[in-house]
């Protein structure tokens, strides 16, 4: 997710992720995947999220103005969802809602400002709600089995994982912090039990993978290619057997990564600030994966 530029100064002087039992190096290259265009001309776009009914879902952030969620048809077709919207940063859709993270900014990270928020919009009625406040910086997001939500917080003194409970039938239950351990915690997806969360600024780039049910327990990590402020590595999906596609904003690509070795190697390049990606949805390509960039450009990697 992303950091904005002024972020990347500030991470050139953060300090390593937590020590954590390393797995298998990483590798270079393997089969390239085709990269197209869907759509261009956006603001600075931060992540994607498929509606369920045919578009797609990106968070759109401006540098002199309130931000907003956009729709993206599969001829590239553009609209807006929700116009307004401070700093939008993860989104993630449960049925007909969508959750979406607000204050996603530089400055909140770094100045400990407690003004970000989790909303909701009802995709069916379009009515939008505040589910949680109080955060600072949520920037990935992801929902747990259990319905809770998991937010990441990369800059500033409480940088890690944030968890929002709920009781089961929507209502917040607690907001609290989980680990502080996970160095410049970015990118975050849930899958197998498992929560795999990605670094951006830290020397060593890594992927730490918790226990779903235990997430301030033990945990592992994965070594990824690049040195940390080289490569800024942003948001990551799990696909369905289970490995990880994380994107590198500064480096410009896209990694796969087995997490049961370790080892990973690069599926697409020439994806400038690449900030999200997600395997389609309805109405899209489902075994192509969707990429969202600062430079405001939704592309589709396809595998060849």
């Amino acid at each position: 997710m992303k950091a904005g530029a002024a972020a990347v100064a500030a991470g050139l002087v953060l300090g390593a992720s937590v020590a954590l039992s390393p797995t298998a190096e990483a590798s270079s290259t393997c089969a390239p995947w085709s990269v197209s265009t869907v759509a261009s001309g956006f603001g600075m776009l931060e992540n994607l999220e498929f509606d369920g009914r045919g578009s797609m879902i990106v968070s759109e952030t401006s540098p002199i103005g309130p931000g907003a969620l956009r729709t993206v048809a599969p001829n590239g077709e553009r609209g807006t969802l929700v116009s307004g919207v401070e700093s939008p940063g993860g989104l993630v859709r449960d049925g007909d809602t969508l959750f979406f993270a607000t204050g996603n900014r530089t400055a909140a990270g770094l100045l400990d400002m407690r003004n970000g928020t989790i909303e909701t919009i009802d995709l069916g009625s379009g009515a939008r709600s505040t589910y949680a406040s109080g955060l600072t910086m949520p920037n990935g997001l992801a929902r747990s089995t259990t319905g809770d939500l998991f937010t990441t917080r990369n800059l500033g003194g409480g940088s890690g994982l944030t968890r929002i409970t709920t009781d089961g039938a929507g209502s917040v239950g607690s907001v609290s912090t989980v680990r502080t351990d996970l160095g410049s915690a970015n990118g975050i997806d849930i899958s197998g039990g498992k929560i795999y969360v990605a670094n951006t600024f830290d020397p060593e780039t890594t992927v730490t993978v918790l226990d779903e049910k235990d997430p301030a327990g033990p945990s592992s990590r994965i070594r990824v290619d690049g040195i940390g402020p080289l490569t800024m590595s942003d948001d990551l999906t799990v696909a369905d057997d289970g490995t990880v596609y994380l994107a590198q904003n500064l480096a410009g690509r896209v990694l796969r990564i087995d997490p049961e070795t370790g080892s990973s190697c690069v599926i697409a390049t020439g994806v400038p600030l690449t900030s999200s990606v997600a395997f389609g949805g309805v109405g899209f390509d489902e075994k192509a994966l969707y990429a969202t960039s600062f430079d405001g450009t939704v592309r589709k990697m396809s595998p060849s």
